[in-house]
């Protein structure tokens, strides 16, 4: 079952559209179907949880932290992980930097952006996020790569709001692009859609998305 849903999904997504199969809470059995599958890129929200099945599963996956980090939790995955989506402070960033020197790695991280009309959700504004990019504390971090943007648009049927929001990642990542990085191939990447929006994230822009539900069936 997982195998003919990972399949399906595939199939709706073009070439350029790295699809991240949300596996948190799934069982090891369901991430080694999809893994025998030929799926690579996957995503959990917990790092306790993606270094235990990081330990136990082909060590060719990439896996794609996800969920809101904690600075005291980055040390635990420096030395595989190899997306981190939710970066939303300076602190972080430099806990991450940190960590990734300890290990001799240059880490590839997204900034996330807050983008829904929702309280629940993390993320900077387009201010915060050039204040950051322009102190001087960032310019010294030489263990970071900043490779793109990720976002997650509210929680609603209303698809003309959530295309909205993701038209508005898509800005901030060409804002962020032209000013800061114009010159880096490696900063390409839009993370945004999810199992109930990602042809929509798709048809704004996305290069990158997050799909559970739709690959390994409800929690």
């Amino acid at each position: 079952m997982i195998q003919t849903q990972l399949k399906q999904v595939q199939a709706q997504l073009p070439e350029q559209v790295v699809l991240i199969a949300v596996s948190k809470t799934k069982p090891i059995a369901d991430l080694q179907a999809a893994y025998d599958a030929g799926q690579r890129h996957f995503g959990e929200n917990k790092v306790q949880e993606m270094v235990e099945k990081a330990q136990l599963l082909p060590n060719d996956i990439h896996w794609h932290l996800i969920g809101h980090l904690q600075t005291n939790k980055v040390k635990y995955m420096a030395g595989f992980v190899h997306l981190i989506h939710g970066v939303d402070s300076l602190k972080l960033l430099i806990e991450i930097n940190k960590q990734a020197k300890k290990v001799n790695r240059i880490q590839d991280i997204l900034l996330q952006f807050y983008i829904a009309q929702e309280d629940t959700k993390f993320g900077l504004d387009i201010s915060e996020a050039q204040e950051i990019l322009n102190s001087i504390e960032f310019q010294q971090l030489k263990h970071i790569r900043v490779c793109g943007v990720m976002g997650m648009a509210s929680n609603t049927s209303n698809e003309k709001q959530v295309a909205s929001e993701f038209r508005n990642l898509k800005q901030i990542f060409d804002e962020l692009k032209t000013k800061y990085f114009p010159k880096q191939d490696t900063f390409k990447e839009i993370s945004m859609g999810m199992s109930g929006d990602y042809q929509l994230a798709i048809a704004n822009g996305s290069t990158m998305v997050r799909v559970g539900s739709k690959i390994f069936g409800g929690r």
